[in-house]
């Protein structure tokens, strides 16, 4: 399959002021497209499937839906792909610090989320609510993100939320102090 995202990064902060969490790009792929074969180490990668299909290609392999969140854990290194269905996709890639970077790589799908996604970390919790539009959500203080036509980012201080289209809502609740073990010595 031939190589081609087309990535918009949301967020970047080149400063560390939302602690574990580096980097979220809205990734399209279309048809049968891949991000082509590539390599992670010592990073954590939260993918949210908003629409189409996406296939991973690593391990047992895994194929995705609207609704799913997978949960890559690079730990000490892998090589993988993920590739867009028949129907395309789109898909939210969110980059963190790693919660344990010496750890084997491992791969989990939560499927269908609606609520909060365990991602079994102490400084970084996640919520994922599809939301229609002119119904009020009520979602936790934290950092929102909202997906609808394109993806825009509001620090939220809790509360509900009146979508004006249909689409998903992804709040990150962060530590931002550093974890222990990036002080430790080499």
């Amino acid at each position: 399959m031939t190589p081609g995202p087309a990535q918009h990064t949301v967020l970047a902060p080149d400063d560390g002021s939302l602690g574990p969490l580096l980097r979220v790009s809205d990734d399209r792929l279309a048809r049968g497209r891949s991000y082509g074969s590539h390599e992670h180490a010592r990073v954590d990668v939260v993918a949210v499937v908003l629409a189409g299909s996406l296939h991973h290609r690593w391990g047992d392999g895994a194929r995705m839906a609207p609704g799913d969140v997978a949960v890559l854990r690079a730990g000490t290194g892998l090589v993988h792909d993920e590739a867009a269905g028949d129907d395309g996709a789109r898909v939210l890639q969110c980059y963190l610090r790693p919660a344990r970077p010496a750890a084997e790589p491992s791969h989990e799908v939560h499927r269908g989320v609606t609520g909060r996604v365990g991602l079994h970390r102490p400084d970084a919790e996640l919520w994922v609510v599809r939301a229609a539009p002119g119904v009020p959500v009520d979602v936790p203080a934290g950092l929102l993100l909202r997906a609808g036509t394109g993806t825009t980012v509001v620090r939220h201080s809790g509360g509900p939320v009146v979508p004006d289209e249909q689409g998903t809502l992804l709040l990150w609740q962060l530590e931002t102090g550093r974890p222990a073990w990036a002080d430790d010595g080499p």
